[in-house]
C-alpha cells in the first residue's frame, strides 16, 4: 500500500497594533486582548509598535477572532493585523 507524505502545516506569523496607543501605558483593550489570545496557549511577542505570534495555518482564524472580540471589547477604536506565511 502506498502511503501518502506526512504534510506539516504551514505556520503564520500574526502581527497586530491595538489602538489608541499610548506609548508605556497599554490600556485594557490591549492587555484583555493579549491575555485572551495567551488563554489559548498562544506565545504573544510584545514589541514597542505592535505584538506578534505564531500560529499554526489552522488556528489562524480562531486567534484573530478572539484578539479583535477582546481588543473591541474593551473599548479598541482600531485593530491592525497583518497575517504572513513564517515559513515561505
Amino acid at each position: 500500500t502506498a502511503r501518502s507524505p506526512i504534510r506539516s502545516r504551514a505556520m503564520f506569523r500574526l502581527e497586530f497594533t491595538i489602538e489608541p496607543f499610548v506609548e508605556g501605558q497599554p490600556g485594557r483593550h490591549v492587555t484583555a486582548a493579549i491575555e485572551a489570545v495567551v488563554a489559548h496557549g498562544v506565545r504573544v511577542e510584545i514589541g514597542p509598535f505592535g505584538s506578534s505570534c505564531l500560529l499554526d495555518e489552522g488556528r489562524v482564524g480562531e486567534i484573530v477572532g478572539i484578539l479583535t472580540t477582546a481588543a473591541v471589547g474593551n473599548g479598541a477604536t482600531h485593530v491592525s493585523l497583518n497575517v504572513e506565511r513564517a515559513d515561505a
